[in-house]
């Protein structure tokens, strides 16, 4: 077995050697280097693999040769070459050697010792180049060769260093490792939406063939298409991603990075990459033809590619990759804001989107009043077009603006936080007569721990220079409800919404000095080491209650 191994590559090595030195001339003083240059390059190129797809990395300006000659015994034969760039575009030739037949076959009975050919054995060899290309396409060059001839594929990028895939078959009676495209390899756009996208392509022959091996893989991204599948994975890559190069083929829950989300529904495996440029989503749909792309973005424009892979040898083929723009978002509805009337809004945190209020204008100064009920909220005021006011609101806040008759305020309020929030607004050019009452400094409630017995607590809160109502409510907790119920406490919800047996007592109590203003309550008949939850609320002349922050205190377990 080694012997015949032997005597087939030995005259394709003295061929190619013939072919070499026929095509350099005899080296001179002058020419040494380059001579000995390319005796290395010709010496280091490698045998191209018939019926297997190559990987080739290229270095930056270095080119890559690659050779190949027909098996012996056949007069002519068809063959092909693909070449799949990976990256940036390269160069890429096929060059044939052609040399006698006589000249081959004295090349395989040859002194086996022989390390080089003489004069009188040296056949006439001409070089010719029989295709060339230059791009980042997926290019099929189909020829006829005789055996008597020796290929060279030549390779060169001079943008950067990358690598690219090639794929040589003499066979082509066993089918093809690439699955075929039909002959309109478009893809149609038939829908588009605020959110998707309507796909549909024409199927490839392959499905019919070998239905069970052939899947439809479907690329979505912001930035442009892509030309294989190769390419994209690539480019996932150069984003700063470690995705393994089977990852769209394979498509294994386990080689997902942290940056991925693998999504499974209805047969359908969709893998979210998260890159600095955005997202690259690989969608996998067996082999339906028609897909409609979820979950995206209004008023952006999307690349879709469609690849279909041959699962057996990982080997894909791309369809035309097409282009679409998703509808613009549908301008919000605006609510009419009137004068003095409280509304209360409710935010939704998964969408995060803005909910608008107008107001025009009946007199030259107004007040917004904005009470924060739930979550965290962002507001947003403009007059005639122009900012007057934004931030994120905690607890009570007013805004005094002052314009002209008849302009145009419009309110713009989001949740920051991903649960919903919600906030009481009001608009008002009555000063006098304020919706809410005045505030103390400082809504907080205290608690002195040297006071505490086992069956007592006492508290201490802030009031004003303006006489008004306190009520004091306490509630029976869990330790492990402390957090939920500070949490989800409503800060706009009155003593309504309380039972009556949580009320403890209610007061009215005012200090023109502030430095006095503050009131303390002993609150009595608590159990021993148990933990109430303290709610105080302020009430106004308009009766609207202002409710200070909860006050979490346990009473002592033993005295």
């Amino acid at each position: 077995l080694k012997m015949s191994w032997f005597w087939f590559y030995r005259p394709l090595h003295l061929l190619m050697a013939a072919c070499l030195c026929h095509s350099i001339k005899a080296p001179t003083t002058n020419s040494q280097q380059s001579f000995k240059t390319d005796l290395f390059n010709f010496y280091h190129s490698l045998i191209l693999a018939d019926g297997k797809e190559t990987t080739i990395h290229l270095l930056k300006d270095i080119p890559k040769r690659y050779y190949f000659v027909m098996e012996e015994g056949r007069a002519l034969a068809p063959f092909t070459v693909t070449v799949t760039p990976c990256d940036v575009p390269i160069e890429w030739s096929i060059l044939v050697h052609k040399a006698s037949a006589s000249f081959l076959g004295k090349a395989a009975r040859g002194d086996h010792g022989t390390q080089e050919v003489s004069k009188s054995q040296k056949a006439p060899s001409m070089a010719s180049t029989i295709f060339n290309y230059k791009g980042n396409s997926v290019e099929t060059y189909m020829g006829m060769s005789s055996h008597s001839a020796l290929y060279m594929l030549e390779f060169l990028s001079t943008e950067r260093d990358t690598h690219i895939t090639v794929y040589l078959t003499t066979d082509t009676t066993s089918g093809h490792l690439y699955p075929e495209l039909p002959m309109d390899p478009r893809i149609d756009v038939i829908g588009i939406g605020h959110t998707t996208v309507t796909l549909t392509w024409k199927h490839s022959p392959s499905v019919s063939q070998h239905r069970e091996n052939i899947q439809y893989c479907l690329l979505v991204n912001e930035k442009h298409n892509y030309k294989s599948l190769c390419a994209a994975e690539t480019a996932i890559r150069s984003s700063g991603m470690k995705l393994p190069p089977t990852l769209a083929l394979s498509l294994s829950p386990y080689l997902l990075e942290p940056q991925q989300v693998m999504i499974l529904s209805n047969s359908e495996l969709s893998i979210i990459n998260k890159v600095s440029s955005g997202e690259v989503r690989q969608i996998c749909m067996g082999t339906k033809n028609t897909y409609t792309v979820p979950n995206l973005s209004p008023s952006t424009q999307y690349y879709f590619d469609v690849f279909v892979v041959n699962l057996l040898t990982n080997a894909s083929a791309a369809y035309t990759g097409t282009f679409a723009r998703t509808l613009e978002e549908p301008e919000p509805k605006v609510m009419e804001l009137k004068d003095g009337k409280v509304i209360q809004v409710v935010l939704d945190g998964k969408t995060q989107k803005f909910y608008s209020l107008q107001y025009q204008a009946r007199h030259k100064k107004i007040q917004f009043t904005f009470q924060l009920c739930h979550g965290q909220v962002q507001v947003h005021i403009t007059k005639n077009g122009k900012t007057v006011a934004s931030e994120n609101i905690s607890g009570l806040r007013y805004f005094s603006l002052k314009g002209k008759l008849l302009d145009t305020y419009l309110v713009q309020l989001r949740s920051t936080e991903e649960s919903n929030s919600s906030v009481k607004v009001q608009v008002s050019s009555h000063f006098h007569k304020p919706l809410f009452p005045l505030l103390p400094e400082s809504l907080k409630i205290k608690s002195f721990s040297k006071l505490r017995t086992c069956n007592s607590v006492t508290i201490a809160w802030l009031g004003t220079q303006e006489e008004s109502k306190y009520c004091v409510y306490k509630k029976r907790i869990k330790d492990d409800q402390v957090w939920v119920e500070l949490q989800n406490a409503d800060r706009c919800s009155g003593p309504e919404s309380r039972h009556k047996s949580e009320k403890v007592l209610c007061k009215y109590f005012y200090d023109i000095n502030l430095q006095r203003a503050v009131t303390t309550e002993t609150i009595k008949g608590l159990d021993a080491g148990t933990l109430y939850l303290f709610d105080v609320y302020l009430f106004g002349p308009s009766g609207i209650p202002i409710r200070y922050h909860s006050k979490v205190v346990k009473t002592r377990k033993k005295c």
